[in-house]
């Protein structure tokens, strides 16, 4: 298993909820065993489809960009150098409100999967 990646040799997906990520650190893939780190991005003018996970506590650390965070019944402006933290089953979104890619890393313990993305 690797324990060196680099982010250019990573090939991108969409997730259920609709970010493109790039999964930096995985289980699936690399020696790490816990906790996955992945790149996201959202368009200029996209919104991330609202959701959840049932077992998965996230942190959110954003790059670039400018956004507005969904985090259950509260909703707020974020940006380079915020960071979020997403306990377990609590429903939230991302919206690029900006002109340029929101970026930000999303660390998930235990790691990002698809079957624990609930789509509300």
């Amino acid at each position: 298993m690797k324990i060196h990646n680099k982010r250019d040799t990573t090939k991108a997906f969409v997730t259920k909820d609709g970010s493109t990520i790039r999964e930096l650190m995985h289980p699936a893939h690399h020696a790490n065993r816990h906790q996955s780190l992945a790149e996201a991005r959202v368009p200029p003018g996209t919104v991330t489809r609202l959701h959840k996970h049932p077992r998965s506590e996230e942190l959110y650390y954003f790059l670039q960009g400018q956004g507005r965070m969904t985090l259950a019944s509260e909703s707020f402006p974020v940006a380079a150098g915020d960071v979020i933290c997403i306990t377990p089953g609590t429903p939230h979104q991302v919206e690029n409100t900006g002109t340029k890619e929101l970026v930000f890393l999303c660390c998930c313990v235990p790691p990002y999967s698809d079957q624990d993305t609930v789509l509300l």
